[in-house]
């Protein structure tokens, strides 16, 4: 008998029994139930709230559970701390990125490494590692100024330079182009191959159909069901997620080529004010009324500085570089563009999107207040803002106890529909969205795409900023492309093929700077 043999016929690597967690108002584990064998990459799939990432934590010993038993390798562990966790042998790759943002990729690497032996000469081992699977990093940089992509890199390479047992990923592709998704598919299996048992949450069903041996369910904080997800199709997951029939959804329309532009950008170039960021150069385009664009590219490629141009979070320049609405607002902020009917959503949910320590109230009182009419006398006021709270967690069913809760109490995926509903209610002239549907499920997805469709329907000019080709051509009705913050001429995307967008992400095909004109 070989031995992988040997290990297969043995105890599982991770077994988990009757695992419970109660938070307030909130059963998040109810006596799950989970088995990861050697050598296996296990899907973790369910609809954002349904306790997948406590239970995660709890294995990695970032929570205690309440009731219930843990075993590694057949023996009873309790898991102390993500230090005794990896101590272990289990690695973890978080949705929200555990990293001091003063602090360089290096020194970030070196506070998980327990042995100060394991310091020495780290930083060509972080280099070798990170050029021989695929995930390029400079050791030396900032990670206040790497983009999102760029730091979930970091996650990953601190986790293989430990080779964990486990390795625990959660949303790890929710920033990953196609060509990057298709390198760290290789990495899992590569692990996989040599050893490396992978538990994988993520909500992108067809990388679940095409990665994962097996797959455990999970709805409202229990266990519902056990699959082989090459045997499900993507909509047959779905609807064991959600307990109902998902609805294949349509979301292409006509736009009228008489349609008036709304917003237009002219020759906006801006220096990046990070050390490792990306500058603007002549970027130009224009969004019509009722009509929805789409803006694909790499991580790292100056969607960053294009959001907070185009939000006012860093000025554009001359007045007429940016147009809303025929006004001049380049030279404007945040506030005086959101008076003259701009909405943003940012890419990073946590600290930019909303203060996580502050209520649902408080967060939708930070962007609505001049839109909805939030204040009186100069003070918030407390009713009107709890019903405009109110009306976004019935209308995107954020699963949340009420407008009082904290936002950090919420999951990801429920933040973040959440944060795009604060600014869909606004009812926008112009709406930029930097990912949004990033770490969401199926259904919760949908639910979004259905407001941003419903808002263009009704005139809004619309900016999707999307590292997902897939969400882009489904939503979209042109798509342009950034990289190395010089833009494309935008195409109908019924006229687009991927391979081309492809080639337009890698630079081939870009307008030189001085060419750069409004599309």
């Amino acid at each position: 008998m070989q031995q992988s043999d040997q290990i297969r016929s043995g105890p599982p690597l991770l077994s988990l029994s009757g695992i419970v967690k109660q938070f307030p108002g909130c059963l998040a584990n109810d006596h799950v139930d989970l088995v990861i064998g050697h050598n296996e990459i296990h899907a973790l799939l369910g609809e954002n709230g349904a306790g997948k990432s406590t239970l995660v934590k709890i294995i990695y010993g970032v929570m205690k559970p309440d009731a219930g038993e843990i075993r590694l390798n057949g023996e009873p562990v309790v898991v102390q701390s993500p230090a005794h966790a990896r101590r272990l042998g289990i690695g973890m790759v978080f949705q929200h990125f555990s990293l001091f943002e003063a602090l360089t990729v290096s020194e970030n690497i070196a506070l998980s490494l327990n042995d100060p032996e394991d310091r020495k000469g780290l930083q060509d081992r972080i280099a070798e590692i990170s050029t021989s699977y695929g995930l390029p990093l400079d050791p030396s940089a900032a990670v206040h100024d790497l983009s999102v992509g760029e730091r979930q890199r970091i996650e990953i390479v601190r986790c293989l330079l430990q080779k964990p047992k486990l390795l625990i990923m959660d949303e790890p592709t929710s920033v990953l182009t196609p060509q990057e998704v298709d390198k760290l598919f290789l990495v899992l299996r590569r692990l996989a191959s040599e050893g490396c048992s992978i538990l994988y949450i993520s909500h992108k069903l067809k990388e679940i159909r095409e990665l994962c041996e097996k797959a455990t369910i999970m709805r409202l904080g229990r266990v519902v069901a056990h699959c082989t997800p090459a045997e499900k199709t993507s909509k047959e997951l779905a609807e064991l997620m959600i307990s109902s029939e998902l609805k294949p959804k349509d979301f292409k329309r006509d736009v009228p080529d008489d349609a008036p532009p709304r917003f237009v950008v002219n020759r906006l170039t801006v220096r990046s004010d990070h050390q490792f960021g990306t500058d603007l150069k002549a970027i130009s385009f224009s969004v019509r009324q009722g009509e929805i664009l789409g803006i694909a590219g790499i991580a790292g490629n100056g969607q960053t500085e294009l959001m907070d141009a185009l939000s006012g979070e860093v000025p554009a320049g001359k007045p007429e570089t940016i147009m809303l609405d025929a006004s001049a607002i380049g030279h404007m902020g945040p506030t005086e563009r959101r008076k003259l009917g701009g909405c943003f959503v940012p890419e990073e949910r946590n600290g930019h999107g909303a203060v996580t320590t502050m209520t649902l109230s408080e967060n939708a009182f930070l962007s609505g207040n001049i839109r909805a009419h939030l204040s009186s006398m100069g003070f918030m006021s407390a009713s009107r803002t709890a019903t405009f709270t109110q009306g976004i967690i019935d209308r995107f069913d954020v699963r949340t106890t009420g407008p009082k809760a904290e936002a950090r109490s919420l999951s990801g995926g429920n933040l973040q529909k959440f944060l795009v509903g604060r600014e869909v209610q606004q009812n926008p002239s112009v709406l930029v969205i930097n990912q949004p549907t990033w770490g969401v499920d199926a259904g919760a997805a949908i639910a979004i795409y259905d407001a941003i469709v419903q808002l263009a329907d009704g005139g809004t000019a619309i900016v999707i900023i999307s590292q997902d080709l897939d969400e882009i051509m489904l939503l979209c009705d042109r798509i342009a492309v950034i990289a190395a913050g010089r833009m494309s001429a935008s195409i109908p995307v019924k006229d687009a093929t991927v391979a081309q967008i492809g080639l337009l992400m890698g630079g081939t095909g870009m307008p030189a700077e001085e060419d750069a004109a409004l599309v």
